[in-house]
């Protein structure tokens, strides 16, 4: 078994910035010239998330109109009283979606479904710049 570690830099423009990097993380599995495995894509800090949707604009829309339902910005955070940094539905948000996933891949091809990506939500209330670590394991 051999494991691979590789960084993926993104740029963001700020909260609700949701990014596709299926590719990114596709073409980081086919260097490694691993044929069967698993990939993990992990972003350190507490304002970001990575999950998989349809990339389409209707969900582009509706995901974050969901998260302001579920945790809305005008709710008091008791992390804004103690840092007043304005992010508190940020970590909210960010915990509940999480900071990894794991896919597999097979024959050196992630083995994503048809109208699957794996995207980078920023949920920071300012843009960033983040270090997704991938690492991937396999034969």
């Amino acid at each position: 078994m051999t494991v691979k570690t590789k960084q993926l830099s993104i740029h963001t423009r700020g909260e609700g910035d949701i990014l596709d990097v299926t590719g990114a993380v596709a073409e980081a599995v086919v260097e490694t010239k691993l044929k069967n495995g698993i990939v993990t894509v992990f972003v350190p800090g507490s304002t970001g998330a990575l999950t998989t949707i349809e990339y389409e604009p209707g969900l582009l829309k509706d995901f974050p109109n969901m998260l302001e339902r579920v945790a809305p910005k005008n709710l008091v955070y008791e992390h804004e009283k103690r840092w007043h940094d304005g992010n508190g539905h940020s970590h909210v948000r960010a915990s509940l979606i999480g900071p990894s996933l794991t896919v597999p891949f097979a024959n050196g091809r992630l083995t994503l479904g048809t109208w699957q990506q794996i995207i980078f939500m920023e949920l920071d209330v300012r843009s960033r710049v983040r270090n997704l670590i991938l690492q991937i394991i396999g034969e």
